[in-house]
């Protein structure tokens, strides 16, 4: 152990001993926390089934930096490196387009076995696997409806696809020990203003009943819906709003999927936690960073990232909410992009561990709203850096900026050599 950081964590650990919280048990309420962290940051969501399909479904990822993983393997290496660099053991959420196999097929043949090669990995990792049915960037969505469309082939050809996620989901909790949560998300909407807003739905609703179906034992697979506002392409209309999810997912006991960037810009998703939370099966978060509605940039500890921790924390939320991320920035290094945003959640989760709730409540409760945000802002300069570096420092990963130069070093060996 580093003996500054050592230092400068005891006496952190007894300026916070002072406000009644223990930094040990932080820490270890820490490690237990899996971040699920997104394939697609690694290769601009283009997967491996149909690597020649435009982008499509309202999704854009701008920017060339290089190194963008070519194969499963590479993207399988630049994940390894990630993870090095990030304190815990975590989950890797996998789009269905990044089957690894040798055979050609489409999406509605998918099974567990295209995907044998990412449980291994993932087992040897230690990791767990959460799992998407990939509803966009195919031919059959080209006209930006799936399991919404009028047509009923197509429509059956999407049902077919989410059915058979889910038997995979089932797959890589078997496999891992660890519950696989499946989410649905389709680009299902108008460009402009439609004749018929409910018919859409009906069809939305009647699709889902016949993807979930058949029961999968929650031990192995969760099945999440999420909602958006609005796509490129579904400006005017969206089939899966908030309201159609939420409403689908208290009735249906499914996982709602909250995406920090699928909503209005006023609106924010730590506020919607605590409401939700009273009803729901369970919560999926989806933790993005939308500087122009859902832009999707690397997570930072921005005020709402905060916010989500700490609705987490102080509600004690973590036990039925899982935590993924959604962002892909190809205009910055990829390993570097899934570093900073993992690192960046769990740092938000450990300073709202830090935070004296009890306190805080009762103040709140006495009305003494003078004393709530007093200490709120003073906690705000607390040191609780000088804990995060003793955890990053005691789970053997880089500590503060340490972890760029190795990112630096692998590009120069590694990603600038693919191109």
């Amino acid at each position: 152990m580093n003996t500054q950081i050592q230092r400068n964590y005891e006496a952190a650990k007894q300026i916070y001993a002072n406000l009644g919280i223990d930094t040990e048990k932080a820490i270890v309420k820490l490690k237990d926390i899996k971040i699920s962290m997104h394939c697609w940051q690694g290769d601009d969501v283009r997967g491996f089934l149909n690597k020649d399909q435009d982008l499509t479904g309202g999704i854009s990822v701008t920017g060339n930096y290089p190194g963008a993983a070519r194969t499963p393997e590479e993207l399988r290496q630049d994940l390894e490196k990630a993870y090095s660099l990030i304190p815990g053991k975590h989950k890797l959420n996998l789009h269905a387009i990044y089957a690894d196999t040798d055979e050609k097929i489409d999406l509605d043949e998918i099974e567990p076995r295209h995907y044998e090669k990412w449980v291994q990995w993932a087992k040897k990792q230690g990791l767990g696997l959460d799992f998407n049915p990939t509803c966009f960037s195919h031919p059959k969505s080209d006209d930006g409806f799936t399991l919404s469309h009028p047509n009923k082939e197509i429509r059956d050809f999407w049902i077919e696809h989410c059915k058979r996620a889910r038997k995979v989901g089932e797959y890589f909790g078997k496999e891992t020990g660890q519950p696989c949560v499946t989410n649905v998300w389709i680009p299902d909407g108008f460009k402009d203003q439609p004749v018929d807003r409910l018919g859409p739905r009906e069809r939305l609703q009647a699709s889902l009943d016949e993807v979930f179906k058949e029961e999968i034992n929650p031990a192995y697979n969760l099945d999440a819906i999420e909602s958006k506002l609005f796509g490129i392409g579904s400006e005017s209309y969206v089939v899966g709003s908030h309201e159609f999810y939420m409403g689908y997912g208290l009735t249906r006991n499914k996982l709602i999927c909250l995406d920090a960037g699928h909503f209005h810009p006023t609106e924010v998703v730590s506020n919607k936690l605590s409401a939700l939370s009273l009803f729901s099966e369970g919560m999926l978060l989806h933790v993005s960073r939308p500087v122009r509605w859902d832009s999707d940039h690397v997570v930072t500890m921005d005020d709402e990232t905060l916010a989500i921790a700490r609705e987490l924390v102080v509600h004690n939320l973590i036990s039925k909410t899982h935590i993924g991320l959604d962002f892909f920035d190809a205009s910055i290094n990829r390993v570097a992009a899934w570093v900073i945003g993992t690192r960046n959640m769990l740092k938000a989760l450990l300073r709202a561990m830090l935070e004296p709730t009890e306190s805080l409540k009762e103040a709140e409760l006495r009305g003494d709203y003078t004393t709530r945000l007093a200490l709120m802002e003073e906690l705000k300069s607390y040191p609780f850096g000088a804990v995060w570096d003793y955890y990053c420092e005691s789970s053997n990963v880089p500590v503060r900026e340490d972890w760029l130069k190795e990112v630096k070093d692998y590009e120069t060996n590694v990603l600038l050599k693919r191109d």
